[in-house]
């Protein structure tokens, strides 16, 4: 037996590192500042629907050996249910991977503009176009390795700030086991859960996980793993937000609102001091740029697994897909709109989009001809269909806000 390829990061920790950006970092500053620890609650259901919803992906890729995009084209045998499906679908990736990468790019642009006196609309174009020229010349995974490299360190500098401020472990537990929704704190929730389960994962993880585990291995064993590495890899990302949310609950008074990389810093200043803003800022740099190069490529995978297109990085319409995703997110950073407002915005889409993805998610992995004896059991029927019900749920309640038909 072939034995399965050993990589330094496991497929559970590519989808960790792609969810901890500037939308996280930014969004978790925000929970905690406005609300203090009273919303942890969201932060710990978005860990536990990520969980649900990779594991699920990971096993339609380890048996089936397709991606999600591939398995809904073979789901549906009405050719007009088939397309209206894949269309609505690869809208959503679509339309959330913009939104996302308008957040990456802004992230990134608010730690070049918190080091120079630069606006940050420039240096969005600036940021834009140099995501544009590394995909185009495909030396990503290079930079991207740098780059992740600064992420864990700043995530590290998180945990540890998150200790020195000795934060109130009673409060911490009421906000983790005590769902609660403050006044104005609906698009700060529904945001941490966008930040957390991001669509396009779904998609990444079950071709991913299929270089991981080769075909060679049985798939009890790989699924074991898989398990392992999901479960664990995205509880650590879980922890590091958790840790920003919660230095952000401790060093200021709740309601305080957040309008730049520079306010966001103090946060670490029980640590580094003075050094907390240049470092804050080249971490939420490198952050932005991480997932402005892997958001439009996930984007592009997605689409090309949906409509059945080649996905070599040759491919003029591959290129096409996540060219078009790097210009609409540039465009919508450079539009004028205020930094973490639009960061926060973002995420939120994510958050109003997983439901779409999840349910086709849902709908594929309960297909025993596909899946055979590996299709979703009850447990997990019951935990993605509250994974669904929730997030719509939330999604529905702001609509509801915003058309004035509940109150705020």
């Amino acid at each position: 037996m072939t034995a399965p390829k050993r990589r330094m990061f496991g497929p559970g920790l590519l989808v960790t590192a792609a969810f901890i950006g500037p939308g996280t970092v930014t969004t978790a500053s925000l929970a905690g500042a406005g609300f203090g620890f009273a919303i942890a609650w969201a932060l710990v259901f978005a860990v536990i629907a990520t969980i649900v919803l990779q594991e699920m992906s990971a096993r339609l890729g380890l048996v089936t050996r397709e991606g999600l995009g591939e398995a809904l084209r073979s789901t549906f045998s009405n050719k007009l249910i088939r397309t209206l499906a894949i269309l609505l679908v690869v809208t959503a990736i679509a339309f959330g991977n913009a939104a996302y990468q308008m957040g990456n790019i802004t992230g990134a642009a608010m730690g070049l503009d918190a080091l120079t006196p630069v606006p940050h609309r420039v240096w969005a174009g600036v940021v834009g176009a140099g995501a544009c020229a590394v995909l185009a010349c495909g030396v990503y995974r290079i930079i991207e390795r740098l780059l992740i490299v600064l992420v864990v360190v700043m995530s590290l500098v998180f945990v540890a700030t998150a200790i020195i401020v000795r934060p109130d472990v009673g409060a911490i537990l009421r906000g983790v086991f005590v769902p609660s929704l403050p006044s104005g704190s609906l698009l700060t929730v529904i945001a941490l859960i966008g930040t957390t389960v991001v669509p396009y994962n779904l998609f990444l993880h079950a071709s991913a996980v299929r270089e991981k585990w080769s075909a060679s291995v049985p798939v009890g064993e790989a699924l074991r793993a898989s398990r392992l590495d999901t479960g664990l890899s995205v509880a650590l990302g879980g922890l590091v937000t958790l840790a920003i949310l919660v230095t952000a609950a401790a060093c200021y008074p709740v309601g305080t609102k957040l309008a730049s990389a520079a306010a966001m810093a103090e946060q670490l200043e029980p640590l580094l001091g003075k050094a907390a803003k240049s470092f804050f800022a080249v971490g939420l740099l490198a952050a932005g740029l991480t997932s402005a190069i892997t958001a439009p490529l996930a984007a592009a995978y997605a689409t090309a697994g949906a409509f059945g297109w080649p996905d070599g990085l040759r491919s003029w319409r591959f290129r096409a897909t996540w060219g078009t995703i790097v210009v609409v997110g540039t465009a919508l950073a450079m539009a004028g709109y205020k930094p973490v407002r639009a960061i926060q915005f973002a995420q939120a889409a994510n958050g109003l989009l997983l439901p779409v993805v999840a349910i086709f998610l849902l709908a594929v992995v309960n297909r025993s001809r596909l899946l055979r004896g590996y299709v979703n059991g009850w447990l997990a029927n019951i935990l993605g269909t509250a994974v669904v019900a929730t997030a719509a749920g939330l999604g529905i309640l702001k609509l509801l806000k915003v058309l004035g038909i509940v109150g705020a």
